[in-house]
């Protein structure tokens, strides 16, 4: 056997032909490591869902490896012999190659970058970390933004990366002559619904996909969701007929109903892009010029556009600078000093709360909920009912198909939970149940009133809301986006205060929220 040179490392969110890690390789000296692990799927308590998305994808790709004629090495999880970890897999597979030394892309995941340059530097193995080219701009960038900026503002990340890659520009200008037309994307559907909301681009599941699914529901079969309906994108080829159904039907509404929400319609005129893009089965570079292409072309209003754009080009790529240059002291952020427990129905969905009900079912059906469910619904409750952030991360992190920790993290324990003291976001997003009933029809089949605060049947939502406010009271007070919301507090009388209190100590023991019988 021809002596090993490079072993090339490929993790289950790297799955692009064009990564870094094989710019040299020759397929005479060189060989791909890819393995299916069951610690990817136990650290956090993986639903069934996101593990069949990442192993489904994984092995389509290994497919597509060797018919690019490039020497694989692949350990399934139904393997006699796995070792369990990444790790682990790697190191048992280092000692039985031989190989001279490793070559990887970037990693998405900080635990996972310590555990491989702990483990090369244990074997004596030189490790070529390659720079992540799936992203506009690298870690090294983000770094030079940062540096000297006494804050971080996702906005002025946005218009100098709109500058850089000429995205939306008309010569020194914003196309339209605003940066941001998000005040345009915030319409509820109103009493009539959505109406005829384009179908999902779904993928009915191949002989490889059937056979992950089996295994998936008989190895982890105690862990939350579902398989029935798994209709992912799970190859490159999938991947870019979503990206064209996408900006052919949903794009002309995404802006003006990015926020709005509809009992039982999870699918309704957001992308679904995210897992094809975090698994790289999708670069960045071509969904970015198929909105803009579209705004040109008229098929897309400029607002829906720039909105969706901003996700892609501003969000994610501020979302992992945030997360690589916080790491690993980030993961540890509770400016609030939150210390509840995760509620136990958040793994089954089984709450009374309209709103929340229909969002955890959709969760643990697909994989998947919107933006605004995870901001507004999920994370919203667990802000205001004070859950340990490390909790709320670890859930989000097992639950959706499109979760990896550079992206799920900051999103989850910053702009959500707001436990980085504000580096995501400048003020907590809080609000009462009245929120949920503007951008939905939930609230009319709940017990629960939003315009109550106390009492037997006030929204969890509203009376956690008045909570927070009292609990944070002084520290909200110095942030001079929430001194209005502040000054309500001291319209309360004692009594009004203390009813909050005592009804929010009920919803902590979980006497409500629970579905009971």
């Amino acid at each position: 056997m021809t002596e090993l040179r490079n072993l090339v490392v490929v993790f289950g969110d790297q799955l692009d032909l064009d990564a870094a890690a094989f710019d040299t390789f020759d397929a005479s000296t060189d060989a791909v490591w890819m393995a299916e692990v069951v610690d990817e799927s136990t650290h956090v308590w993986s639903s069934k869902p996101r593990t069949a998305m990442f192993i489904a994808a994984m092995r389509h790709f290994a497919l597509a490896l060797q018919t690019a004629g490039r020497r694989l090495h692949y350990t399934r999880l139904d393997a006699p012999d796995n070792a369990g970890s990444l790790a682990a897999q790697l190191e048992a597979d280092i000692l039985r190659l031989k190989p001279a030394a490793l070559v990887m892309t970037e990693p998405g995941d900080w635990r996972v970058l310590q555990a491989i340059k702990a483990l090369a530097q244990a074997q004596g193995l030189p490790l070529d970390i390659r720079e992540d080219r799936h992203f506009f701009g690298s870690i090294a960038d983000f770094a030079a933004h940062a540096k000297g900026r006494k804050s971080l503002r996702m906005e002025y990340f946005y218009r100098e990366q709109r500058k850089r890659h000429r995205v939306l520009m008309q010569g020194d200008e914003p196309v339209g002559g605003q940066w941001n037309f998000d005040a345009d994307n915030r319409e509820s559907f109103g009493a009539a619904g959505p109406g005829a909301v384009p179908p999902r681009a779904a993928f009915e599941p191949d002989t490889i996909t059937r056979e992950v699914i089996a295994l998936v529901n008989a190895r982890f079969a105690g862990h939350p969701g579902r398989l029935d309906s798994f209709a992912w994108p799970v190859t490159r080829a999938q991947a870019l007929q979503s990206l064209q159904a996408f900006i052919r039907e949903r794009l002309p509404l995404f802006g003006r109903y990015q926020d709005a929400m509809w009992p039982g319609n999870p699918w309704l005129y957001h992308a679904h892009l995210s897992a094809a893009l975090n698994l790289k089965l999708l670069n960045p570079r071509e969904v970015v010029a198929a909105a803009e292409a579209a705004h040109s072309n008229g098929q897309a209003p400029l607002a829906s556009a720039e909105g969706f754009i901003r996700q892609i080009l501003g969000w994610r790529e501020y979302t992992r600078g945030v997360y690589w240059t916080g790491m690993p002291a980030y993961l540890d952020g509770n400016t609030l000093d939150a210390q509840q427990d995760l509620p136990g129905w958040f793994w089954t969905g089984a709450t009374d709360m309209a709103c929340l009900r229909d969002a955890l079912a959709q969760t643990l059906e697909h994989g998947y909920a919107n933006h605004i469910q995870r901001l507004m619904v999920t994370g919203l409750y667990t802000l205001m009912l004070g859950v340990q952030p490390r909790q709320v991360h670890a859930w989000y992190l097992a639950v959706y198909v499109d979760a990896v920790e550079w992206v799920e993290l900051p999103n989850t324990l910053g702009m959500s939970q707001y436990a980085d003291g504000g580096v995501m976001g400048s003020k907590p997003y809080i609000a009462t149940g009245k929120y949920i009933q503007r951008m939905s029809p939930h609230c009319k089949g709940c017990r629960y009133d939003p315009a109550q605060r106390s009492g037997d049947s006030a929204c969890p939502f509203t009376t956690l809301y008045w909570d927070f406010l009292m609990r944070h009271e002084a520290a909200m007070a110095r942030n001079p986006r929430m001194t209005l919301q502040v000054k309500n507090v001291a319209k309360l009388t004692d009594a009004q205060k203390q009813a909050v209190s005592d009804r929010a100590a009920a919803i902590r023991s979980g006497e409500v929220g629970a579905a009971h019988g």
